[in-house]
């Protein structure tokens, strides 16, 4: 990968390229948050190259996708009609415009989170839904990698998000990451009630692949863990917001 590129993916982060068994999950999960919502008007904010657009379509709901970085949203362009490049702190829509907001591993990496959420409240419509997926700081894993000696190092690097936050951020100041009173916060003064807020591992799909019938049992056993008290070490939190 080209310096350029591994700068982008630091700030930005890497959309998905392709589909498989971890984000048809999600898609899941945000299918059976939305309810009828998903037949409605629907907006993935910070859509990368589009494949949740994509895979959102058949559900015949009207879908915008809005992505900040130029090329991305014309790669996303040429297979779906609806998409924008714009920032997520100021969304180009009028005010209680969606039904359904999906925010995909988004604003960890925009410069103003709290201006990212507001502006979502403001342009779902009363009874719209948010589904929001966010990095859990009680991952015990930084999955973005860090600057090291002015250089970024891409991987998973291990125990970053335990450190106090003042040196966390040192090390990973390319992208935030989340407690529960983080994501919180975020939604102090906001006309929402919460619909879900609990914490999700991730698919492993890479790792389960390789393993056959061993990676079935670990995928098995990692959302199980998501029953427990031990979702806490969960890869992402997944909230899902109702506008009153």
């Amino acid at each position: 990968m080209s310096q350029r590129n591994l700068d982008k993916a630091a700030l930005r982060g890497e959309p998905s390229y392709v589909w498989r068994a971890g984000q048809e999950r999600r898609l899941q999960m945000i299918v059976d948050a939305a309810g009828e919502r998903i037949r409605g008007i629907i907006l993935e904010n910070g859509c990368g190259v589009g494949m949740y657009v994509e895979h959102l379509a058949p559900f015949n709901g009207i879908i915008t996708g809005l992505e900040y970085d130029f090329e991305r949203a014309a790669d996303a362009g040429s297979r779906s009609p609806r998409i924008m490049n714009a920032a997520g702190e100021q969304l180009p829509f009028p005010s209680n415009s969606f039904d359904l907001i999906l925010s995909h591993e988004v604003i960890e990496h925009v410069q103003n989170d709290a201006a990212a959420i507001r502006e979502m409240v403001r342009v779902l419509k009363p009874g719209g839904r948010a589904t929001i997926f966010v990095p859990n700081r009680g991952y015990p894993f930084e999955t973005h990698g860090i600057y090291w000696r002015g250089k970024y190092r891409f991987g998973n690097i291990p125990l970053v998000n335990y450190l106090p936050r003042k040196w966390r951020d040192k090390l990973a100041p390319h992208v935030e990451v989340y407690t529960r009173r983080d994501m919180a916060k975020l939604f102090e003064g906001l006309s929402v009630k919460f619909i879900e807020r609990t914490v999700v591992f991730g698919a492993y799909d890479n790792i389960i692949a390789r393993l056959g019938l061993a990676g079935k049992i670990l995928r098995w056993a990692m959302q199980f863990l998501e029953k427990t008290p031990l979702k806490v070490f969960g890869l992402s939190h997944f909230w899902v917001v109702e506008k009153n």
